[in-house]
């Protein structure tokens, strides 16, 4: 059991990322930005809504994740060092998995 938090402002999308890691045994919070400092073991954030370098500066394992189209954001994210980095589509149908990813390479 890991404690994740979730920046994703959108909340159809952040009930689904509750339920899913819940479901799959996390404690997930949402929160509205990245914190300086947590004592998160993940953090999952919504690239629309988080700068890239924030979640590189919480010094945490990160997924963000962006619109499938937006390559810009993709490349930003990547070049800023955020773990792992996927489509919005992916990251919904894979959230645990890419969260068990995350875990385990830390």
């Amino acid at each position: 059991m890991a404690r994740v938090l979730a920046v994703v402002p959108d909340l159809m999308l952040s009930s689904r990322v509750v339920e899913s890691l819940a479901t799959a045994g996390h404690i997930v919070d949402v929160v509205s930005e990245v914190p300086p400092s947590s004592d998160a073991d993940a953090i999952v954030a919504d690239l629309d809504a988080v700068e890239p370098e924030a979640l590189t500066r919480a010094e945490r394992p990160s997924l963000g994740f962006y619109s499938h189209v937006d390559v810009e954001t993709r490349r930003a994210a990547e070049a800023a060092g955020v773990d792992v980095v996927v489509p919005r589509s992916r990251m919904v149908r894979e959230l645990p998995r890419l969260v068990e990813g995350l875990l385990v390479a830390e």
